[in-house]
Protein backbone atom coordinates (compact mmCIF):
# COMPACT_ATOMS: atom_id res chain seq x y z
CA UNK A 1 0.00 0.00 0.00
CA UNK A 2 1.27 3.66 -0.49
CA UNK A 3 0.73 5.93 1.56
CA UNK A 4 -0.89 9.36 0.46
CA UNK A 5 -1.23 11.43 3.16
CA UNK A 6 -1.18 14.82 5.07
CA UNK A 7 -0.56 13.61 8.34
CA UNK A 8 1.74 11.00 10.40
CA UNK A 9 2.09 7.60 9.40
CA UNK A 10 0.38 5.42 11.36
CA UNK A 11 2.21 3.23 13.95
CA UNK A 12 0.71 -0.43 12.25
CA UNK A 13 2.53 0.34 8.77
CA UNK A 14 5.60 1.68 10.62
CA UNK A 15 5.93 -2.02 12.13
CA UNK A 16 5.10 -3.28 9.07
CA UNK A 17 8.14 -1.72 6.97
CA UNK A 18 10.66 -2.70 10.36
CA UNK A 19 9.99 -6.40 9.62
CA UNK A 20 10.41 -5.79 5.85
CA UNK A 21 13.58 -4.12 6.00
CA UNK A 22 14.70 -6.31 8.90
CA UNK A 23 15.41 -3.27 11.69
CA UNK A 24 13.30 -2.33 14.40
CA UNK A 25 13.45 0.98 15.06
CA UNK A 26 14.06 2.94 18.91
CA UNK A 27 12.77 6.16 17.60
CA UNK A 28 10.40 5.65 15.10
CA UNK A 29 10.02 8.89 13.86
CA UNK A 30 13.11 9.02 12.06
CA UNK A 31 11.71 5.94 10.27
CA UNK A 32 8.51 8.01 9.63
CA UNK A 33 10.64 11.54 8.00
CA UNK A 34 12.38 8.89 5.91
CA UNK A 35 9.32 7.57 4.62
CA UNK A 36 7.75 10.82 3.69
CA UNK A 37 8.49 12.54 0.69
CA UNK A 38 8.16 16.34 -0.04
CA UNK A 39 5.55 16.05 -2.27
CA UNK A 40 3.27 15.41 1.20
CA UNK A 41 4.03 19.02 1.55
CA UNK A 42 4.08 18.27 5.53
CA UNK A 43 4.44 20.93 8.20
CA UNK A 44 8.05 21.90 9.59
CA UNK A 45 9.35 20.85 6.19
CA UNK A 46 8.84 17.19 7.57
CA UNK A 47 10.22 15.04 4.26
CA UNK A 48 13.37 12.93 3.88
CA UNK A 49 15.38 15.38 1.82
CA UNK A 50 17.86 15.67 4.42
CA UNK A 51 18.14 11.96 5.03
CA UNK A 52 18.38 11.48 1.64
CA UNK A 53 21.86 13.50 1.42
CA UNK A 54 23.13 11.68 5.08
CA UNK A 55 22.52 8.81 3.96
CA UNK A 56 23.90 9.28 -0.09
CA UNK A 57 27.40 10.03 1.97
CA UNK A 58 26.77 6.83 4.17
CA UNK A 59 26.39 4.76 1.46
CA UNK A 60 29.37 5.84 0.26
CA UNK A 61 31.48 5.02 2.51
CA UNK A 62 30.04 1.80 3.53
CA UNK A 63 30.31 0.34 0.05
CA UNK A 64 33.57 1.48 -0.65
CA UNK A 65 34.55 0.32 2.52
CA UNK A 66 33.16 -3.36 1.39
CA UNK A 67 35.00 -3.39 -1.68
CA UNK A 68 37.98 -2.75 -0.45
CA UNK A 69 38.27 -5.36 2.11
CA UNK A 70 36.43 -7.40 0.03
CA UNK A 71 39.11 -7.72 -3.32
CA UNK A 72 42.09 -6.66 -1.76
CA UNK A 73 43.15 -8.06 -5.70
CA UNK A 74 41.34 -4.65 -7.31
CA UNK A 75 43.26 -1.86 -8.18
CA UNK A 76 41.75 1.79 -7.27
CA UNK A 77 40.20 1.98 -10.62
CA UNK A 78 38.29 -1.04 -10.58
CA UNK A 79 36.89 -0.43 -7.60
CA UNK A 80 35.80 2.52 -8.34
CA UNK A 81 33.99 1.18 -11.29
CA UNK A 82 32.08 -1.24 -9.04
CA UNK A 83 31.43 1.07 -7.07
CA UNK A 84 29.72 3.59 -9.72
CA UNK A 85 27.38 0.98 -10.74
CA UNK A 86 26.70 -0.43 -7.25
CA UNK A 87 25.34 3.30 -5.82
CA UNK A 88 23.76 4.49 -9.18
CA UNK A 89 20.18 5.48 -9.24
CA UNK A 90 19.11 2.46 -11.43
CA UNK A 91 21.14 -0.49 -9.12
CA UNK A 92 19.36 1.64 -5.67
CA UNK A 93 16.05 1.82 -7.26
CA UNK A 94 16.01 -1.82 -7.48
CA UNK A 95 17.13 -2.83 -4.11
CA UNK A 96 14.31 -0.30 -2.88
CA UNK A 97 12.13 -2.35 -4.59
CA UNK A 98 12.99 -5.06 -3.38
CA UNK A 99 13.33 -3.82 0.64
CA UNK A 100 9.72 -3.25 -0.53
CA UNK A 101 9.79 0.38 0.64
CA UNK A 102 7.92 1.83 -2.07
CA UNK A 103 5.04 -0.25 -0.12
CA UNK A 104 5.76 2.20 2.92
CA UNK A 105 5.79 5.45 1.30
CA UNK A 106 3.84 8.62 1.98
CA UNK A 107 3.24 10.50 -1.25
CA UNK A 108 1.45 13.09 -2.33
CA UNK A 109 -1.30 12.99 -4.77
CA UNK A 110 0.22 13.80 -8.33
CA UNK A 111 3.17 11.20 -7.37
CA UNK A 112 0.27 8.84 -6.47
CA UNK A 113 -1.76 9.03 -9.20
CA UNK A 114 1.02 8.06 -11.26
CA UNK A 115 1.28 4.09 -12.64
CA UNK A 116 5.21 4.25 -11.10
CA UNK A 117 7.53 5.78 -9.08
CA UNK A 118 10.46 7.63 -10.96
CA UNK A 119 14.05 5.87 -9.90
CA UNK A 120 15.48 8.82 -8.51
CA UNK A 121 12.72 8.49 -5.71
CA UNK A 122 12.90 5.28 -4.91
CA UNK A 123 16.93 5.24 -5.02
CA UNK A 124 16.06 8.25 -2.60
CA UNK A 125 14.29 6.67 -0.09
CA UNK A 126 16.67 3.86 0.28
CA UNK A 127 19.33 6.47 1.53
CA UNK A 128 16.96 8.08 3.51
CA UNK A 129 16.51 5.04 5.40
CA UNK A 130 19.88 4.26 5.41
CA UNK A 131 20.40 7.15 7.51
CA UNK A 132 17.67 7.03 9.58
CA UNK A 133 19.00 3.31 10.53
CA UNK A 134 22.49 5.05 11.59
CA UNK A 135 21.12 7.74 13.31
CA UNK A 136 18.92 5.55 15.11
CA UNK A 137 21.68 2.87 15.46
CA UNK A 138 24.58 3.68 14.38
CA UNK A 139 27.02 2.46 11.98
CA UNK A 140 26.82 -1.59 12.49
CA UNK A 141 22.86 -1.96 11.67
CA UNK A 142 23.02 0.69 8.62
CA UNK A 143 26.35 -1.23 7.48
CA UNK A 144 24.63 -4.21 7.83
CA UNK A 145 21.40 -3.16 5.75
CA UNK A 146 22.93 -2.04 3.08
CA UNK A 147 25.24 -4.66 2.60
CA UNK A 148 22.30 -6.85 2.79
CA UNK A 149 20.67 -5.58 -0.18
CA UNK A 150 23.58 -4.76 -2.34
CA UNK A 151 25.99 -7.60 -1.80
CA UNK A 152 24.08 -9.51 -4.88
CA UNK A 153 24.47 -6.32 -6.84
CA UNK A 154 28.33 -6.01 -6.35
CA UNK A 155 28.62 -10.02 -7.09
CA UNK A 156 26.49 -9.60 -10.78
CA UNK A 157 29.03 -6.61 -11.20
CA UNK A 158 32.52 -8.27 -10.51
CA UNK A 159 30.96 -11.57 -12.45
CA UNK A 160 30.05 -9.66 -15.69
CA UNK A 161 33.51 -7.26 -15.62
CA UNK A 162 35.84 -11.02 -14.24
CA UNK A 163 33.73 -12.53 -17.46
CA UNK A 164 35.13 -9.52 -20.15
CA UNK A 165 38.23 -8.97 -18.58
CA UNK A 166 40.75 -11.04 -19.60
CA UNK A 167 43.45 -9.06 -18.32
CA UNK A 168 41.85 -9.01 -15.04
CA UNK A 169 41.76 -13.09 -14.77
CA UNK A 170 45.13 -13.03 -16.19
CA UNK A 171 46.69 -10.52 -13.12
CA UNK A 172 45.07 -12.77 -10.28
CA UNK A 173 46.48 -16.02 -11.77
CA UNK A 174 49.55 -14.16 -12.11
CA UNK A 175 49.80 -12.92 -8.80
CA UNK A 176 48.65 -15.79 -7.18
CA UNK A 177 51.32 -18.04 -9.08
CA UNK A 178 54.38 -15.73 -9.48
CA UNK A 179 53.60 -13.58 -7.10
CA UNK A 180 54.24 -10.57 -9.38
CA UNK A 181 51.98 -8.55 -11.86
CA UNK A 182 51.96 -8.83 -15.83
CA UNK A 183 53.40 -6.29 -18.50
CA UNK A 184 52.49 -5.05 -21.22
CA UNK A 185 54.74 -3.92 -23.97
CA UNK A 186 53.70 -2.46 -27.75
CA UNK A 187 55.74 -4.42 -30.10
CA UNK A 188 54.46 -2.38 -33.49
CA UNK A 189 52.00 0.06 -34.60
CA UNK A 190 51.12 0.33 -38.00
CA UNK A 191 48.39 2.10 -40.19
CA UNK A 192 47.02 6.26 -40.25
CA UNK A 193 46.87 8.42 -36.86
CA UNK A 194 43.05 7.89 -37.53
CA UNK A 195 43.21 3.86 -37.75
CA UNK A 196 46.26 2.81 -35.52
CA UNK A 197 46.32 -1.01 -34.80
CA UNK A 198 48.31 -2.02 -32.17
CA UNK A 199 50.29 -5.42 -31.24
CA UNK A 200 51.30 -6.13 -27.94
CA UNK A 201 52.95 -9.02 -25.89
CA UNK A 202 52.69 -10.20 -22.53
CA UNK A 203 56.19 -10.21 -19.97
CA UNK A 204 55.55 -12.32 -16.61
CA UNK A 205 58.94 -11.86 -14.67
CA UNK A 206 60.82 -11.11 -17.62
CA UNK A 207 59.44 -13.80 -20.03
CA UNK A 208 57.24 -13.28 -23.44
CA UNK A 209 53.91 -15.06 -23.30
CA UNK A 210 50.93 -14.28 -25.77
CA UNK A 211 50.64 -11.38 -28.12
CA UNK A 212 47.56 -9.67 -29.48
CA UNK A 213 46.53 -7.07 -32.27
CA UNK A 214 43.73 -4.56 -31.07
CA UNK A 215 42.43 -0.95 -32.60
CA UNK A 216 43.70 0.18 -29.56
CA UNK A 217 46.42 -0.82 -26.99
CA UNK A 218 43.77 -1.42 -24.40
CA UNK A 219 42.09 -3.74 -26.76
CA UNK A 220 45.57 -5.03 -27.61
CA UNK A 221 46.11 -5.91 -23.99
CA UNK A 222 43.35 -8.16 -23.70
CA UNK A 223 43.72 -10.34 -26.58
CA UNK A 224 47.53 -10.63 -25.47
CA UNK A 225 46.35 -11.44 -21.94
CA UNK A 226 43.65 -13.82 -23.20
CA UNK A 227 46.64 -15.86 -25.62
CA UNK A 228 48.91 -15.63 -22.01
CA UNK A 229 46.08 -17.41 -20.47
CA UNK A 230 45.32 -20.21 -23.30
CA UNK A 231 49.33 -21.39 -22.56
CA UNK A 232 49.16 -21.00 -18.66
CA UNK A 233 45.69 -21.07 -17.49
CA UNK A 234 43.60 -23.06 -20.69
CA UNK A 235 41.19 -23.84 -17.81
CA UNK A 236 40.27 -20.53 -16.50
CA UNK A 237 40.22 -19.45 -20.51
CA UNK A 238 37.49 -22.17 -21.17
CA UNK A 239 35.56 -21.85 -18.40
CA UNK A 240 35.12 -17.71 -19.29
CA UNK A 241 34.27 -18.42 -22.30
CA UNK A 242 31.99 -21.21 -21.72
CA UNK A 243 29.95 -18.63 -19.18
CA UNK A 244 30.28 -15.82 -22.30
CA UNK A 245 28.32 -18.11 -24.32
CA UNK A 246 25.41 -18.61 -21.99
Amino acid sequence: MILQTNSRTNPEKLSECQSAIGYTFNNTAVLEKALTHTSCKLENNFSNERLEFLGDAILGMIISDYLYKTFPQCSEGELTKIKSVVVSQTTLAKVSLEAHLKDFLSVGRGLNDQNFFPKSLLANVFEAVIAAIYLDGGIEPAYNFTVKYLTKEIDIVCKDQHEKNYKSILQQYSQKEYGVTPNYRVLQQIGPDHGKSFEVIVLIKGNNYGRGWGKSKKAAEQFAAKETLKILAPDLIHENDDKSDI
